[in-house]
C-alpha cells in the first residue's frame, strides 16, 4: 500500500464514513435531549464520563504505557481545559441553532489551526490555506443565510436568530483548533488512547462540576430526551471506540478528512428526525464548506 494520505482502503473509507455519520448522530441525539429539558452540562457530563470510562477499559486491557512526564501532564490539563470549552460551546450551539449549521461553523477549525500555529510556533500558512479561506467564507455565508435572504427574513432578524449560537460554535472552533495545535507540537508523543482518557475524564469532572454549580443533573422530562441522551452518549463512545481499536488496523493513521462529512451526515439525519429543512442555496454552502475543508484535508505536502 502506498504512503500516500489518499491512498486508504475501501474497508478504511466506508469505516471513516460510518464514522462521521455516528459523530453527526451523536449532535442530533443531544439536540433530542435538550429538546426535552436535558441541560449541556449533563449532556457534557454524562458524554465524557461514559467515553473515557470506554477508552481506560480499551487502554487497561491493551496494556498501553500509562507514564506522563510533569510536562506532558501540565500540556494535557490545558488541552483539557479547552475541550471542556469546546464541549461546552459546540452543545449549546446544538441547543440554539439548527445541528448541521452549528457542525459546519464549527468546522472552521482547520483555520483557527493555521493562525495558532503562526502565532505560537511562527509556522506560515500555506498557500492551499489561504486559498481556502475565501472559498470557505462564502459557503458559511450561504449555509448560514447571513442575509436572511433564504428565510425572508432579513438580516437583523436572521442574526438575531442564529446569532448566539453561530457564536457559540466559532468558540468552539477556535478552540479546537488551539487543542490541536498544543497536541500537535507538545504531546503527540502520547499515545492516543491515553490523551483521551486523560482529557474526557478532566472534561466529565468539569461538567460534574458546572452540574453541580447549576442545582444537580437536569435529566430528560420525556422518553424522547432519554433516548437522545443515552443515544448521544452511544454514538460519541462508539466512535472514539472504533477511532483507536479498528483504524489504526486499516491503515488509517490520525484523524482523516472523510470525517469531516459530518455536518452533511447531521444535515440528513435533523432533517429525518428534527424536520429542519434548509434552501438550497444554504445545501450549496454546506457542501461548499464541507469540500473546501476535505480539499485542505486531503492535500499531498
Amino acid at each position: 500500500m502506498s504512503n500516500s494520505p489518499l491512498a486508504i482502503s475501501r474497508t478504511a473509507f466506508i469505516t471513516l464514513l460510518v464514522l462521521a455519520w455516528i459523530f453527526g448522530a451523536n449532535h442530533v441525539a443531544a439536540r433530542v435531549a435538550f429538546n426535552h429539558g436535558v441541560d449541556v452540562s449533563t449532556a457534557v457530563a454524562v458524554r465524557s464520563l461514559v467515553t473515557a470510562g470506554v477508552v481506560a477499559l480499551l487502554v487497561f486491557l491493551q496494556s498501553v504505557p500509562r507514564t506522563l512526564s510533569r510536562g506532558e501532564v501540565r500540556v494535557l490539563l490545558g488541552i483539557s481545559v479547552l475541550l471542556g470549552i469546546q464541549s461546552f460551546a459546540v452543545y449549546s450551539s446544538v441547543a440554539r441553532i439548527p445541528v448541521a449549521l452549528a457542525l459546519l461553523t464549527f468546522n472552521t477549525y482547520p483555520l483557527w489551526t493555521s493562525l495558532f500555529a503562526r502565532l505560537l510556533y511562527g509556522h506560515r500558512p500555506e498557500r492551499a490555506v489561504l486559498l481556502a479561506i475565501p472559498v470557505l467564507l462564502f459557503g458559511l455565508v450561504l449555509a448560514l443565510d447571513v442575509l436572511g435572504a433564504a428565510s425572508g427574513l432579513g438580516a437583523a432578524a436572521q442574526w438575531g436568530r442564529i446569532g448566539t449560537g453561530v457564536a457559540f460554535a466559532l468558540l468552539a472552533g477556535a478552540v479546537f483548533g488551539l487543542a490541536l495545535v498544543l497536541t500537535q507540537h507538545e504531546v503527540a508523543q502520547v499515545d492516543g488512547r491515553v490523551r483521551t482518557v486523560f482529557t474526557l475524564g478532566l472534561v466529565g469532572l468539569i461538567g460534574l462540576v458546572a452540574v453541580g454549580f447549576q442545582g444537580g443533573f437536569h435529566l430528560p422530562t420525556a422518553t424522547p430526551g432519554w433516548w437522545g441522551l443515552a443515544l448521544l452518549s452511544l454514538c460519541y463512545g462508539t466512535a472514539f471506540t472504533i477511532m483507536f481499536t479498528l483504524l489504526p488496523k486499516l491503515g488509517v493513521v490520525g484523524s482523516s478528512p472523510i470525517l469531516n462529512m459530518e455536518p452533511v451526515a447531521a444535515l440528513v439525519l435533523a432533517w429525518l428526525f428534527l424536520d429542519q429543512a434548509f434552501a438550497p442555496s444554504q445545501v450549496a454552502g454546506a457542501l461548499l464548506v464541507v469540500g473546501t475543508v476535505m480539499a485542505l484535508g486531503l492535500r499531498r505536502r
